[in-house]
């Protein structure tokens, strides 16, 4: 019983990560907790297990006598995740290229398997997934206790805003598509080659590239519209 009763709090925890990830759940959507449990069969007790573990980590919010709901994307957070996030993935990348272990190369190698093989054929869900995967990998090459959670969670909100790269929207978009995954190659041959310096160069790289898509995330494009400019009103 404990088994089947963990292997349903494991597939609840699945079913939201990919759901937040992948804006199925959108940021500050709170959780139908009665739904959960009636389709996860999980009592009140081990649910709230799950969304306290997914809290710590940074998927979820709880909230006294209110339900659980997604962590939020805030101008706060956005603004956080711009300034944390080009320091972290440089420091991660060259911590990775100091420990990797075998086992873990060939595992970002298998990685960017799966990664090459959702852009050929895989929903921009699959993309994003598959990337998200990709800098797990990394982080887990990095070996470092403090690092770790905080990349872990710049992770859960660049998944998220990377969803507008992984569905291209202009010309553009498929070309950068192709040079993330070449990156994704050289990261991991500067990773092999324990080059430090290539790799924080490589995650500079692939942070500027993927800037533009992140920043039409906070403004999209039907937004854009010039200070001052007042909507036309007149009827067609």
């Amino acid at each position: 019983m404990k088994d089947d009763a963990k292997s349903r709090k494991d597939a609840l925890r699945d079913h939201l990560r990919e759901s937040i990830l992948t804006l199925r759940l959108q940021p500050g959507a709170d959780l139908d907790e009665v739904y959960l449990s009636d389709a996860f069969g999980l009592s009140r007790t081990p649910l709230r297990e799950v969304f306290r573990q997914m809290a710590g980590e940074g998927y979820l919010d709880l909230r006294t006598n209110r339900s659980a709901r997604v962590s939020e994307m805030s101008y706060t957070t956005l603004r956080d995740f711009f300034l944390a996030a080009p320091m972290i993935y440089g420091a991660i990348l060259r911590l990775a290229a100091q420990n990797a272990t075998r086992a873990q190369i060939d595992d970002l190698k298998d990685a960017q398997q799966v990664f090459k093989h959702a852009l050929r054929s895989g929903s921009g869900e699959d993309r994003a997934l598959a990337n998200n995967r990709f800098h797990d990998v990394t982080g887990e090459m990095s070996g470092n206790v403090y690092l770790l959670p905080s990349f872990n969670r710049l992770l859960i909100d660049h998944a998220r805003i990377g969803m507008t790269f992984y569905r291209p929207q202009t010309a553009k978009m498929p070309e950068n598509l192709s040079e993330a995954s070449r990156q994704h190659d050289a990261i991991i041959a500067a990773i092999e080659a324990g080059d430090e310096a290539a790799a924080a160069q490589l995650a500079e790289d692939h942070w500027n590239l993927s800037r533009d898509q992140i920043e039409m995330f906070v403004m999209p494009a039907a937004l854009d519209v010039p200070l001052g400019a007042a909507p036309n009103l007149k009827p067609a």
